[in-house]
């Protein structure tokens, strides 16, 4: 828009109009709040904003938390120009004349331009790639924003140019700082003589949950609401009501659902259920689908739990169903005696490790063929009355049931080769489990070893008919 005479004062309405967040936002680096091991002195970014030595970075954190705020503090502190974008409404033709501009701008005047993306992970791939030509050309300084892992939200070429910081959520007594000077900001709530009760204060701060956003705009709510009384204060009943309840942040497909989600499993595997349960609860709180915290546990029991105590997965496929029957809110008492449940279970991965490694042998290893003794019968016959030639021992390739032995113990070689994949632990049933195992491998092997009564005189020798030849793979 042209400038003209009414363009200061409508500047100035703006201005009045802005979320009190926008109004009180910082303009130094000094007067951020949080973020030390960033912003602190000496550090790597405050070093670099310093001496005007700034390369393309992404700033990833939780909203809230600054990132906003130190892009404008750098570009009121840069000589670069200063040019922005959005991720959600910039479209590659936009970000190419951006691109463009700066190149023109560094080649007349040798000025670079500071180029602020918020929300860069909501750029699609090919209009990530339309700012690598003024990264890789360094006519751009990319200062890209975002609530999401970069590693994944960020195209990696486009990573790879750019240097990472991590920005975290506030603690309470930042951001109780940052309300005290909202209160008594020239541009701040705009109530005279407002007081802000000390534990009205630490509520905002608390339930906030280190957004410092969210927290201004309770205490703007809380402040209309007392702006036309006599002594306006804002007390810890009225904190509660401007900031009624807490609604954590939470992206069913962003990093905050798998982190609970794993925070979750390694909490059950660690055999700590008071972890366990809140992170449960903190997914509940959330809005997290029951039904795929139910397929966790499921997966939970047999992989970390298994033989150690069966019990555990028909714990966890009765919560399922029980859940699914049952709905929210009363779902909540049902996980919570099933995650629990697994939290206290002795753990083992045993069967879970036996079949990793059997996958990769049967993925990758060697074909083993099927011991000829435990074959199918009906193709056992069917060598047996082959005219082909091949003569077989009347005994050779017999199956010998295992329950017409007194113990029910299968003394054959059902592998055909040396390998061992499950390896049950010493805890809870897995401990019978190991001891039974043991005795049975030992009888089995010693029976390969001692020749069987009624033997013939070729197994005794160690010799054996030939077995048929492996049929070609069809």
């Amino acid at each position: 828009m042209a400038e003209d005479l009414w363009s200061p004062m409508r500047a100035e309405r703006r201005a009045k109009a802005a979320p009190l967040a926008v109004r009180v936002r910082p303009r130094t680096i000094d007067e951020i709040a949080g973020q030390r091991h960033c912003l602190g002195e000496g550090a790597l970014l405050r070093r670099l904003i310093e001496q005007d030595a700034l390369q393309s970075m992404i700033v990833s954190g939780p909203p809230g938390t600054g990132k906003t705020t130190l892009a404008e503090a750098i570009a009121a502190r840069t000589g670069a120009a200063v040019d922005r974008a959005h991720g959600a409404t910039t479209g590659v033709k936009e970000l190419r004349e951006k691109i463009e501009a700066a190149t023109r701008r560094l080649g007349e005047s040798s000025r670079r331009t500071l180029l602020f993306v918020d929300e860069i992970h909501r750029l699609a791939r090919n209009q990530q790639d339309a700012l690598l030509e003024g990264v890789e050309a360094g006519s751009v300084i990319l200062f890209g924003a975002t609530t999401e892992n970069p590693t994944w939200a960020v195209a990696p070429a486009l990573l790879s140019r750019s240097v990472v910081f991590r920005f975290q959520p506030l603690d309470e007594a930042d951001v109780a700082l940052v309300l005290r000077r909202a209160v008594t900001h020239p541009d701040g709530c705009g109530v005279a003589g407002l007081v802000l009760d000390d534990d009205a204060c630490m509520h905002f701060a608390r339930v906030s949950d280190g957004d410092v956003r969210r927290a201004l705009a309770a205490l703007e709510t809380a402040a209309n609401a007392v702006r036309g009384d006599a002594l306006p204060r804002i007390t810890l009943e009225l904190a509660r009501a401007a900031l009624d309840g807490k609604v954590p942040v939470f992206d069913k497909d962003g990093d905050e659902h798998y982190d609970l989600a794993s925070a979750l499993i390694k909490s059950m595997r660690g055999s700590d259920p008071d972890a366990a349960v809140y992170w449960l609860a903190r997914m509940l709180v959330s809005g997290e689908d029951p039904r795929f915290i139910c397929r966790r546990l499921a997966i939970f029991a047999s992989e970390d739990i298994g033989n150690a105590d069966p019990r555990a997965l028909q714990t966890a496929v009765a919560c399922w169903q029980a859940v699914e029957r049952v709905g929210m809110p009363e779902a909540q008492l049902i996980l919570s005696q099933c995650v629990t449940f697994l939290s206290v279970a002795a753990k083992s991965n045993a069967a879970a490790c036996a079949i990793w490694e059997a996958m990769d042998d049967a993925r990758d290893g060697r074909t083993v063929p099927v011991p000829f003794e435990i074959v199918d019968q009906t193709k056992r016959r069917a060598v047996r009355t082959a005219d082909d030639g091949t003569a077989l021992a009347a005994d050779a390739g017999k199956y010998e049931y295992p329950h017409d032995r007194a113990d029910g113990i299968g003394m054959q070689d059902y592998l055909g080769v040396a390998k061992t994949y499950y390896r049950p632990t010493d805890r809870g049933l897995e401990a019978a489990i190991a001891e039974h195992l043991a005795k049975v491998r030992a009888l089995r092997t010693a029976a390969k070893v001692a020749p069987r009564p009624g033997a013939s005189e070729g197994e005794k020798a160690g010799t054996h008919a030939p077995r048929p030849p492996k049929e070609p793979a069809r």
